[in-house]
C-alpha cells in the first residue's frame, strides 16, 4: 500500500527545483496579469475614458464584438504581463535550446505591445477628432468642408501607424519618406478639393471688411433675390419666399452684387 505514495514522492523529488520555481513565477505572473487588468480597467473608467470615446467608430466596432476600448486596453496590459511571465519562467527553467529565441522575443515583445497600444490610441483619437471637427463645422453649409473631418482622422491614424512601425524596427528614413509622401498628398488633395473654399474665404474677408451689404438689406446675388440674414467668412445667407439660400462668397464676389433700394 505504501508503494504508490513512495513512487509519487520520488517523482516529485526528481523534478528540479528550478522547474518548481518556474511554475511559481508563471503562477505569480498570471495573478499579476489579472490584477493589473482589473486595475487598469477601473483607472480608465474613473478617468472618464468611456465617456470621451463614446460614439467613435472604434468603440462602436468594439461593442459589436461585445467588448469595449477600455476592456481591450486593459486586456492588452494583462496579455503583456502573461507573456513576460512566460519568458521569465522559461529563463528560470533554463530551457537552453530556446535561449536565443526567447532572448529575441523578450527584446521584441515590449515594442510590439507599445506599437499596438499606440495604434489603438491613434485610431480612437482620430475617431474623436473627426467627430469634434464635424461638430464644429456643422454650421458652415459648404460641401467642401465634408472632407476635412476624414482628413483629420486619417492624418492622426497615419502618424500613429508610423510611430507603431518605428517601435517594431522599421527604418526611420522609410518612415520619414512615408510621412513626406502623405503630407504631399494631403496638400495636393486640399489644394484641388478646397480651392472653392479658399476662394470663398478670401472673398468673405473682402465682404466683411468692405461691407457692401449688411443684414436686413434686400439684394440680388448670384441670381437670387432676397433679404440678407447672415454674412460669415464662407457664405452669405439670403431669405427669399420663406427659403434660406446659402450662397458661397466666391460666387458673390464673381457674379457681383445688386443692392435693391425702394
Amino acid at each position: 500500500m505504501s508503494a504508490v505514495p513512495t513512487s509519487l514522492s520520488g517523482v516529485v523529488s526528481a523534478v528540479p527545483e528550478r522547474i518548481w520555481l518556474a511554475l511559481l513565477v508563471l503562477l505569480f505572473g498570471l495573478v499579476a496579469a489579472y490584477v493589473v487588468g482589473v486595475i487598469n480597467r477601473r483607472l480608465l473608467t474613473r478617468a472618464g475614458v468611456p465617456d470621451v470615446i463614446e460614439g467613435t467608430a472604434f468603440e462602436r466596432t468594439a461593442r459589436e464584438f461585445d467588448t469595449s476600448t477600455v476592456r481591450i486596453l486593459a486586456s492588452l496590459s494583462s496579455y503583456f504581463i502573461v507573456a513576460v511571465a512566460v519568458i521569465a519562467a522559461m529563463t528560470v527553467a533554463e530551457v537552453n535550446y530556446l535561449e536565443q529565441f526567447w532572448a529575441g522575443v523578450a527584446a521584441f515583445l515590449p515594442r510590439v505591445f507599445i506599437a499596438v497600444v499606440v495604434l489603438i490610441v491613434g485610431v480612437v483619437i482620430g475617431d474623436k477628432a473627426e467627430l469634434l471637427v464635424a461638430e464644429r463645422l456643422r454650421g458652415i453649409k459648404l460641401p467642401e468642408l465634408g472632407v476635412l473631418p476624414p482628413i483629420v482622422k486619417y492624418s492622426i491614424v497615419y502618424v500613429a501607424a508610423l510611430v507603431a512601425l518605428g517601435q517594431v524596427g522599421v527604418q526611420t528614413l522609410a518612415l520619414v519618406v512615408l510621412l513626406a509622401a502623405y503630407a504631399f498628398a494631403v496638400v495636393l488633395f486640399a489644394a484641388l478639393g478646397l480651392k472653392d473654399l479658399i476662394a470663398s474665404a478670401a472673398a468673405g474677408v473682402f465682404l466683411l471688411l468692405r461691407q457692401p451689404y449688411g443684414i436686413g438689406d434686400e439684394v440680388k446675388v448670384a441670381g437670387e433675390r432676397g433679404i440678407v440674414q447672415e454674412v460669415d467668412l464662407f457664405v452669405t445667407h439670403i431669405e427669399a419666399g420663406g427659403e434660406d439660400h446659402v450662397i458661397p462668397n466666391h460666387s458673390v464676389f464673381r457674379d457681383g452684387i445688386v443692392l435693391i433700394r425702394d
